[in-house]
């Protein structure tokens, strides 16, 4: 029984939820094209805090989004969510985004297969059931028609990454999409409330997100005299 704030920023959503007992309470969710979470984050959840007549002293957990996903993003989510933890003293809860987005919708019969974009024809995915049990852990595929063809069962796509798909499956009859489903910190809500009644929490000094991969700059093309 408690009263969380949830903060998902592992794409270019910007999200935040407050669950309270394990329903969201209320939530804002910001999709742009680019990434706004360091203009907006913090602003956010100070409204909606405001809002809902609350303030961070209200507060019994943080639980973040802990990838993977985007580095950038990962790491301001993380960033602001350890700092609250830190300054108020409550725990913070990391919360798999790939695991979270299952919570966001239902299916036919079938396995559920969230799918976050990961650049080019790369992806962060795992294989849930239709309960939303994990029956595989997070990996990176680079799609090709062949993929998930070891996987028996109709197969349920969504998430960002899930749009550019479509065409190399266009002919699969066992794998489907369902659209509009993007990451949001209402997905989080249930299990950040589950690991708070277990007492799951992360070190906050020494927390850090799954990026998925190593990030990596664009190297420069100015030359060097």
């Amino acid at each position: 029984m408690a009263l969380i704030l949830n903060i998902e920023t592992a794409t270019k959503v910007c999200s935040i939820a407050l669950g309270k007992d394990g329903k969201t309470l209320d939530f804002i969710d910001i999709l742009e094209d680019d990434y706004s979470h360091s203009e907006k984050l913090n602003l956010s959840i100070i409204e909606l805090l405001a809002t809902n007549n609350l303030t961070f002293d209200n507060l019994d957990a943080v639980a973040v989004s802990s990838g993977p996903g985007s580095y950038t993003g990962l790491r301001i989510g993380s960033s602001s969510a350890k700092g609250f933890c830190y300054g108020k003293n409550v725990p913070l809860i990391g919360v798999n985004t790939l695991e979270s987005m299952c919570h966001l919708t239902s299916c036919e019969p079938g396995l559920k297969i969230p799918v976050i974009d990961a650049r080019r024809m790369e992806v962060f995915v795992a294989i849930f059931s239709i309960t939303n049990q994990r029956i595989k852990d997070d990996f990176n595929e680079v799609v090709t028609e062949n993929s998930f063809s070891d996987i028996e069962g109709e197969k349920y796509l969504f998430g960002n990454g899930a749009a550019k798909l479509k065409e190399v499956f266009a002919h699969n009859s066992t794998i489907h999409f369902i659209d509009d489903i993007y990451c949001s910190a209402r997905g989080m809500v249930k299990i950040a409330e589950e690991k708070y009644n277990l007492k799951e929490f992360e070190d906050v000094a020494y927390f850090e997100p799954n990026y998925g991969k190593e990030f990596y700059t664009v190297p420069s093309k100015k030359t060097t005299k």
